[in-house]
């Protein structure tokens, strides 16, 4: 293809899941990262009005939003190695699986670890600086205000600042936990006898919770509240799976990311 640029957000699962695609396939690509919620204007100018966040794809003269859309746009047109599984019912299972992981576990972890990582204001400072840009963080009281900002942010977008909607993620996590130990029953692959969009969508989607060393890390361990939701947990089949899953498959290329201030053209 004469031109691929994927439009992202480094700490997003969602985004995740489509580099994980792109470096498994070995598909050469441009990455480029606005600073986040100016990503929602970027992704509304990209799409037309189709999508208001990231990941978005341009494949060529295409443009594509959301993860799961772009992932079968790459099979179309990089259809080596499949992420697909060839028999016809495999393949419905796969697609199955993916979108309940999209739907019943993205948003409810998304929306849990920016509950927690809120709770901790040097640490919440750390994860938004790092995708602002460095001539933003040098003007004075840059900091706070970017905080501030960002806490409306995510609190707005993501009801980050409710108890009782962190309460039913964490409930949704469990969930989609016993749910991927289930579909697994054992096994090394949740259809067939290979590596499908299945397994890359649980993985990446349950990144946040394992955080194996092949992931995103905005830091060097999650933040307190997470971290004791997140304990009783490590020694579960489906934990371990996504730990051994990002081992065996997440062979991630080199990430050259630019971070313009607007597309060259919608």
């Amino acid at each position: 293809m004469s031109e691929l640029v994927l439009w992202h957000i480094r700490v997003s699962h969602y985004s995740e899941k489509v580099r994980w695609a792109l470096d498994y396939k070995g598909i050469e690509h441009e990455r480029r990262a606005p600073m986040p919620s100016a990503h929602m204007v970027v992704a509304l100018w990209l799409t037309r009005g189709g999508v208001k966040t990231f990941p978005v794809m341009r494949i060529g003269d295409e443009t594509i939003g959301d993860s799961s859309a772009i992932i079968g746009a790459l099979e179309k047109h990089f259809p080596e190695p499949a992420l697909y599984p060839e028999d016809p019912v495999e393949r419905r299972r796969a697609l199955d699986l993916e979108e309940f992981f999209d739907e019943q576990l993205a948003p409810q972890i998304r929306q849990l670890v920016w509950h927690e990582v809120s709770k901790e204001p040097e640490r919440f400072v750390q994860v938004i600086g790092d995708t602002v840009p460095a001539s933003l963080r040098r003007l004075p009281g840059s900091d706070a205000v970017l905080s501030a900002y960002a806490k409306a942010f995510v609190a707005i977008r993501f009801r980050a600042a409710s108890d009782a909607k962190a309460e039913e993620s964490r409930a949704a996590v469990l969930t989609a936990l016993d749910r991927l130990e289930e579909e697994l029953d054992g096994n090394e692959y949740l259809v067939g006898e290979r590596f499908s969009v299945a397994d890359l969508t649980a993985a990446a989607l349950f990144y946040p919770l394992a955080l194996p060393p092949e992931a995103p890390r905005q830091f060097a361990d999650a933040p307190a509240g997470f971290q004791a939701f997140r304990e009783p947990l490590m020694d579960r089949p489906g934990y371990r799976w996504v730990e051994q899953t990002y081992s065996r498959h997440r062979k991630r290329a080199a990430e050259p990311v630019t971070s313009p201030p607007s597309p060259a053209r919608p």
